[in-house]
């Protein structure tokens, strides 16, 4: 009986230690946050703006006149700057805790076609990785599962939670198809030449996408006996309830997975990754063909590119006139979800203005995951999930939140982090 006890109490400490900050109450109040400059996430900029929201919905967006707010909850943001709060695409944030421990990876299934797996309903809205990205402003992420020619389905959620049906934002947006490699590189280790070379199984495994596909159109219009649950969720991409986010980053490649869902008859295509997409930026644009960026922070792929070309990969797309977004997966990618504001920064010293950076990991974003409607921009009627911060939001050295909203609810900024900050802090000003 001793022994069961210690067990369960063993398990409530590691559960305490795990939780992450409570998440926050509705908005009771209207708040009005008066003197800041407002980037609005659309390119405008207010430069003595006033904001105000109520019930989670921003209420008035424009330049500050005098209006009377007494009777508002007033925060003032005079020499402070305000932002949409900036979304996360292609993440798997909540899937993954520890890497070296398998119980808390439940980022991928076996097998190579699985649309009918919802990442959703694995997230883990607790994780500490996840109350991580609130003080750099990363307040919203499509959770997005890996692995297999079909990933599976990913969901948007928020980033304040208490689980996974309360920081949901929309379910299963998308279904996840990893595109084959048209070369690969020679397995050294096993006396391969380890330069490119071309994929001789790249034909038959197009193929096999296209069989799959051609079936679950089929799939609709049969009779069922019994539910097919794989071909169930593919009705999606058909019905345009669904987007289809294609991962794949060479030219021959993004040129015939565009090519593919033309001939299905699939309007929602994104390229995720899209290393070589700025060879092909007219035949996207000419397409409308949407692109979430490989991480910015990123070395060339081949000896012959230039090493800046990850850092302006962005401008040049941009320019072009094709929407991007940009994405963080690679090492360590959820870490790495927190620096988002930083990749962005980065394309302003490679092109960008200040404002076009902003839009990649907001409005951009926002509009290719379809939730533009309510999120990615400081505009009345849509939610107000917003932050201050003291300087450049995009700069590490100035991004430094005061205050931060979603839906209305201002959430805490602490997290596993900044109890150590200041623990540590105290520790060496005590000596």
């Amino acid at each position: 009986m001793k022994l069961i006890k210690l067990i369960i109490l063993s398990i409530v400490c590691v559960s305490i230690g795990n939780a992450q900050q409570t998440p926050a109450d509705k908005q009771s109040k209207p708040i009005a946050i008066v003197g800041g400059t407002a980037h609005l996430g659309n390119g405008t900029v207010i430069q003595n703006s006033l904001i105000t929201f109520e019930n989670g919905i921003l209420k008035t967006v424009r330049e500050y006149n005098g209006t009377d707010v007494s009777e508002m909850e007033i925060i003032d943001a005079k020499g402070q700057h305000i932002y949409p709060g900036f979304i996360v695409p292609n993440s798997t944030l909540g899937l993954i805790e520890i890497d070296a421990v398998r119980a808390t990876d439940d980022d991928s299934e076996l097998g190579s076609w699985n649309p009918h797996i919802r990442s959703l309903i694995a997230y883990n809205a607790e994780s500490r990785v996840v109350e991580s990205m609130r003080p750099n402003g990363v307040l919203l992420a499509q959770i997005t599962p890996r692995g297999g020619r079909v990933s599976g389905t990913s969901s948007i959620v928020q980033l304040d939670a208490w689980n996974w049906e309360d920081a949901v934002i929309k379910s299963d947006d998308g279904i996840h198809l990893n595109w084959p490699n048209t070369f690969s590189r020679g397995r050294w280790w096993l006396g391969e030449d380890p330069g490119l070379k071309s994929n001789p199984k790249y034909i038959s495994q197009t193929s096999e996408i296209e069989v799959y596909f051609n079936n679950a159109k089929a799939n609709r219009n049969s009779a069922k006996s019994k539910l097919n649950l794989p071909m169930e969720a593919m009705r999606g991409l058909f019905d345009q309830s669904k987007t289809l986010y294609i991962h794949v980053n060479d030219e021959k490649g993004i040129i015939d997975a565009v090519e593919f869902t033309k001939s299905q008859g699939l309007s929602k295509p994104v390229i995720v990754g899209g290393y070589e997409a700025y060879k092909l930026a007219p035949y996207l644009k000419e397409h409308d063909i949407s692109v979430l960026l490989k991480r910015v922070h990123s070395r060339p792929n081949s000896d012959d590119h230039h090493y800046d070309l990850p850092f302006k990969m962005a401008y040049m797309l941009v320019e072009a006139g094709v929407t991007v977004g940009l994405e963080t997966s690679g090492d360590m990618e959820r870490m790495n979800s927190r620096n988002l504001p930083f990749y962005a920064g980065t394309t302003v010293a490679y092109g960008l203005t200040k404002e076009q950076a902003l839009q990649l990991i907001t409005l951009n974003t926002a509009k290719i995951l379809g939730i533009d409607s309510s999120y990615g921009s400081l505009e009345v009627g849509k939610s107000a999930t917003l932050f201050i911060s003291n300087g450049d939001a995009l700069d590490m050295r100035t991004n430094n939140l005061t205050n931060a909203f979603i839906d209305g609810r201002k959430i805490s900024l602490e997290s596993h982090q900044t109890e150590l900050w200041k623990r540590y802090s105290e520790k060496y000003e005590n000596n």
